[in-house]
């Protein structure tokens, strides 16, 4: 894998209960209204600098002026020593509480072809040159790429195990209930040990495709040094790595008495429910090799699970791991093939709740309720040299923004 190193990481200089005041989420994930709140939440949170509200190149301009004013009037502060940062988050799914270790580090963005660190999904344009102006605008990574390896002997979580016994620099609880515990590693021996560790296995990009290629344009431009960026690894089978499912909504297309009739003339066996909520659960639950829910506006759900010719839907030349996606055969089968929906009338929403609101409001035709993705397809996937079809994976809990800044080292 590539190479780690510890770092002088920038913090701010508040008390532990003010955290959640400064701190956000990555940019991508914050929808308008909650980029107002956080502007209006404190003058030193750190959307200011991830996700300024100005327009045009007045945003990159005030971003940068912005982050150089934290650390000259002493709100934002390195590190005296380099070191690797370990971080727990611990939060509550389905009345159960898991934890999610991983290491925080610098380390050397690579060019997918290397093989070294291996992406599962397209970056836009777009989105790669705004991350690109706010990068030369700061000189400094303020969300860390998200990164999987294989740790088939659990060597990681001795090594945190060992680390997470002393009490941990900092922690903080977030708006969406996630608990946080930060410990710094500047320990020679804890710090070689770590890397040797994550020196032999390739890493599978979760979260940050856009801001590892920024990297790599960094790099092209500056030279060598330009790829030191900033991660986050954690194993791939940690019990505490959840993939969340993005659901879909649709504008246009049959209603759901339609969209049932059509299903059941396919290779699929359909049950009617009552609610969403139990059509989602039942997608969730079924193991059936592609399922998903439909759910109406006004009430009526029903849950779809492919029968053994459900494949036959799919083109045969496909490659094999993106056949067996349930967002793959989604789009390509079922909305193409079976319900005749136009990719034009999807919009994608991460959280149950906002699925709910879409049926609430009556704003759409139809919900449609996703299983997550599980890990092993993603590194299947990204071991194919395949991307996946927009939005197929929410990984949960997301890294939060200023909690350990990484400066560039040129």
């Amino acid at each position: 894998m590539a190479e780690i190193q510890p770092f002088r990481g920038v913090f701010y200089q508040v008390p532990e209960r003010e955290l959640p005041r400064v701190l956000a989420p990555p940019y991508d994930v914050i929808p308008p209204a909650y980029q107002a709140e956080l502007y209006d939440r404190d003058p030193r949170n750190v959307v200011r600098a991830v996700l300024n509200r100005e327009t045009g190149d007045a945003a990159y301009e005030g971003a940068g002026r912005t982050y150089r004013r934290w650390l000259s009037e002493g709100t934002l502060a390195a590190d005296p020593e380099p070191a690797l940062y370990l971080l727990e988050q611990s939060f509550d799914v389905s009345g159960r509480t898991l934890r999610r270790h991983g290491l925080l580090a610098r380390f050397r963005a690579e060019d997918p072809e290397k093989r070294v660190i291996l992406p599962h999904e397209h970056t836009r344009k777009a989105a790669k040159e705004d991350r690109y102006r706010v990068l030369k605008a700061t000189r400094a990574n303020f969300s860390p790429i998200f990164l999987m390896f294989p740790d088939p002997e659990s060597r990681f979580a001795a090594l945190a195990a060992a680390v997470s016994s002393y009490p941990p620099a900092l922690h903080y609880t977030d708006d969406g209930g996630v608990a946080h515990r930060l410990w710094r590693i500047a320990d020679v021996e804890a710090v070689r040990a770590f890397a040797m560790l994550l020196a032999a296995p390739k890493a599978y990009i979760a979260d940050g495709h856009h801001r590892h290629a920024t990297a790599l344009r960094y790099r092209d431009e500056v030279g060598a040094d330009g790829a030191w960026t900033l991660g986050y690894f954690t194993p791939l089978e940690a019990p505490g790595l959840l993939v969340l499912p993005y659901h879909r909504i649709l504008s246009a297309g049959p209603s759901l008495e339609e969209a049932r009739d059509l299903l059941q003339a396919g290779p699929f066996r359909v049950t009617s429910v009552v609610s969403a909520a139990d059509a989602a659960r039942g997608a969730e639950g079924s193991k059936a090799p592609y399922a998903f829910a439909l759910a109406a506006p006004g009430g009526g759900a029903l849950v779809a699970e492919a029968l053994p010719a459900g494949p036959e839907l799919l083109n045969a030349a496909d490659p094999p791991s993106l056949r067996a996606l349930d967002t793959y055969f989604f789009h390509k089968a079922v909305m193409a093939r079976v319900l005749s929906i136009p990719e034009e009338a999807v919009s994608y929403v991460h959280s149950w709740a906002e699925a709910e609101e879409a049926l609430a409001r009556g704003t759409c035709r139809l919900a449609a309720l996703m299983r997550g993705t599980p890990v092993r397809q993603i590194v299947d996937v990204a071991e194919a040299g395949e991307s996946m079809p927009a939005k197929s994976t929410f990984f949960h809990p997301k890294l939060p923004s200023g909690l350990v800044i990484h400066p560039l080292v040129v």
